[in-house]
């Protein structure tokens, strides 16, 4: 039978969402039960016709039934069409409002709210899942409702025609579904239940063998993890099969049920001919009906189905969202900021533009702070080096500095608390190049409009130039030049550049390196670390430079040790107007 569990609050909003409004929904609706009524009353109207036509009558007496049975079969293929597509309209329409919807719950979570979720599995949530819930207006609740009309409908006529016979229908339809459902249920409930979420492990599976190919035929572990992704694959599949099975089953059931309906009308129907109280084209009519009305009722089980299969993408669709948001994340500030609050914060009056006191973040989940008690205060035009050994926090910080993460203390952008301003401001100020920076797989000139989509290809280039890209911008053969998937066609110290690029387009006046040498060789680190702040190095820019490698003290102002948590100022050797010869 079907789930009896009521879906919790979180599941349920997901499901009104993806419900389109009445006004939008009605009309599909409406004309589903036009073309499922025209169905029954073209059977209705040409078994009374055939028979009535054996009568040999005068053709005046037939011309009604003529007529009724071209109309009907005209109105159920019309009405079916334009049910298709005011139905499926207000679906799509529908699911892009569930898009929306979902995305805007998530983005407030990324990226480090999302841990506990693979990639592979949160993308079949955000595609497979949210398609699947097109399914609850078209599968789910429009057949029901037009089985259950028409169904009542037609019980009514045949009980006007002869009060045994509808009672013989309406207690067949009854028992039909019953026995159909459970059917159905007891055979492929348990399938339809799990589908979703071995889509999802499937596409967790996929995904890692995939970014991780070359690893595993390094390390010689393809034929292990490729067996991970058969298993995966023979589940997903068994569960489609079994649903399969159902739903076999269930035409199977319905279509033996009508035989017996129809066998019902006749048993009730041939006495009552007998003794004058029908007519046999009423008769005819009683007999077939059920075929016609057993044929729409029957998509009422399968609809049951849908709901299973809707209702646990519903739920993983709820999941991917915490019904309360970590403690660790910051929250947005209400209401939309204006264009003018997304500026960047100015420098405090005293030329302050970044202020931590006892500044303290912990990883959503953990039970500790992963970086605690740090305190710096850096003006414009200062050079920050960030120390410590692995696991001191030092991506931490760099997350708390983008506010992915909430913290505890006092981080202070111009004077002003970061908390008390809205995150697209903060994060306008201060941009963050990743240890690992993320290249789309599209052309040089889209991974750099990314930063600021107005820019022209003078402008690009320029920047290139500035990161000591031209040359190889030269060799590539320019913008057009494909990067590759997650910048696989170029190399890591490429990526990093183009990153630094990126953060010079987009003018940010505080710029925080995460690890920028971590995935270069060792003998061109140290090389590509001055290349970076003599580049990055402006009277108007700070610049954070997170690095477990050694920096010189003529590169920066100040050093600030993760273990200590205090930053010192670096004894006059820094020059913010050196520049060094970019080098690749």
């Amino acid at each position: 039978m079907p789930d009896s569990r009521l879906p919790d609050a979180r599941t349920l909003a997901v499901l009104r969402l993806a419900q389109p409004r009445l006004a939008r929904f009605a009309p599909g609706a409406l004309l589903g039960l036009l073309s499922a009524a025209s169905s029954v009353a073209l059977l209705a109207t040409s078994a009374w016709l055939i028979t009535r036509a054996a009568e040999h009558p005068p053709i005046l007496f037939l011309s009604a039934a003529i007529v009724g049975v071209r109309a009907f079969a005209l109105g159920r293929a019309g009405f079916r069409y334009a049910d298709r597509l005011a139905s499926h309209d207000a679906a799509f329409r529908q699911l892009a409002a569930v898009r929306v919807g979902i995305y805007s719950r998530l983005v407030p979570l990324a990226p480090d709210g999302l841990g506990a979720t693979g990639r592979g599995d949160l993308l079949t949530r955000l595609v497979n899942d949210v398609d699947e819930l097109q399914n609850l207006p078209l599968r789910v609740v429009q057949p029901l409702v037009t089985a259950a009309v028409t169904a009542v409908l037609s019980v009514i006529g045949i009980f006007l025609v002869l009060p045994a016979a509808g009672l013989a229908l309406a207690v067949a339809l009854a028992v039909g579904f019953t026995v159909s459902t459970a059917a159905h249920s007891a055979i492929a409930a348990g399938a339809e239940r799990a589908i979703a979420p071995l889509r999802g492990a499937l596409g967790d599976r996929l995904l890692e063998f995939v970014n991780g190919l070359d690893v595993f035929i390094a390390f010689g572990a393809v034929a292990e993890r490729q067996a991970a992704v058969d298993e995966a694959d023979v589940r997903l599949r068994r569960a489609t099969l079994a649903r399969a099975a159902g739903a076999g089953v269930t035409a199977a059931v319905l279509s033996a049920l009508a035989a017996l309906a129809a066998v019902g009308g006749l048993v009730v129907g041939i006495p009552a001919l007998a003794q004058g109280a029908i007519t046999g084209p009423a008769l005819a009519v009683i007999a077939l009906v059920p075929l016609a009305v057993f044929d729409v009722v029957g998509t009422a089980p399968l609809a049951m189905a849908a709901w299973r299969q809707v209702r646990s993408s519903a739920e993983r669709i709820a999941a991917s969202v915490p019904a309360d948001p970590p403690v660790e994340l910051p929250s947005a500030l209400a209401g939309a900021p204006s264009a003018k609050t997304r500026r960047p914060r100015p420098a405090a009056p005293d030329g302050t533009v970044l202020e931590l006191v006892d500044v303290a973040a912990t990883w959503p989940g953990a039970a500790e702070p992963a970086v605690h008690g740090v305190s710096v205060r850096l003006q414009r035009g200062d050079r920050l080096v960030v120390r410590g050994p692995s696991g001191s926090g030092k991506t931490t910080l760099a997350h708390l500095l983008v506010r992915f993460l909430d913290y505890s203390g006092s981080f202070r952008l111009g004077g002003v608390e970061a908390r008390d301003l809205p995150l697209e401001t903060v994060r306008a100020t201060i941009g963050l190049v990743e240890q690992s920076p993320y290249l789309f797989d599209e052309s040089v000139r889209q991974n750099l409009l990314f930063a600021r989509d107005t820019a022209s290809d003078d402008e690009l280039v320029a920047a290139l130039e500035r990161v000591g890209l031209a040359s190889w911008l030269r060799e590539r053969g320019g913008l057009d030049a494909l990067v590759g998937d997650a910048g696989s066609l170029v190399s890591g110290g490429q990526a990093g550049r183009i990153a630094l690029a990126r953060a010079l387009l987009a003018d940010f006046p505080v710029i925080v390196f995460d690890e920028p040498t971590a995935n270069v060789e060792p003998r061109l680190a140290e090389l590509l670390l001055r290349d970076i702040l003599s580049i990055a190095t402006d009277e108007h820019r700070t610049d954070i430079l997170i690095s477990h490698l050694p920096v010189p003290d003529e590169l920066v102002s100040h050093r600030l040790d993760l273990d200590s948590g205090r930053a010192l100022e670096v004894a006059g050797t820094f020059d913010p107007t050196t520049r060094s010869t970019p080098a690749l």
